[in-house]
């Protein structure tokens, strides 16, 4: 990786991560906190984009575009991470039923999404 590319992917990196703040907090602010939905959209969205860019790399996308879109960029905005402790909170509270939607639910439609996007670039 060149300098340039390294500059570019943290760039992408830090501007993904300002969409999931932005994106996390409307979402918050529209439909409450008491489940995760802006994280589950975020990283639906962000495996279909990933999916979709992945496709397109076989139809001529330039690598260095995808290691830019899909490392930096879409990295950046999604959020395993916080998946993770939103789940293992709401596990907290005993709300099982919720626990498990964002858990395996959520986990379940990012790979659908993933494949989706993927089908429509190929």
């Amino acid at each position: 990786m060149s300098p340039a590319q390294f500059v570019l992917v943290a760039v992408a990196g830090g501007v993904g991560a300002v969409l999931r703040f932005v994106l996390d907090g409307a979402v918050r602010q529209a439909v409450g906190g008491r489940w995760p939905w802006g994280t589950a959209l975020i990283n639906v969205t962000g495996s279909f984009l990933l999916g979709l860019l992945t496709g397109l790399a076989g139809h001529g996308l330039p690598p260095e575009l995808l290691l830019v879109l899909g490392t930096g960029l879409l990295g950046g905005y999604t959020t395993f991470s916080t998946a993770s402790v939103e789940t293992v909170r709401l596990l907290q509270q005993r709300r099982f039923a919720a626990s498990l939607a964002s858990g395996l639910g959520v986990l379940a439609l990012t790979v659908v999404a993933a494949l989706l996007g993927l089908a429509l670039g190929a």
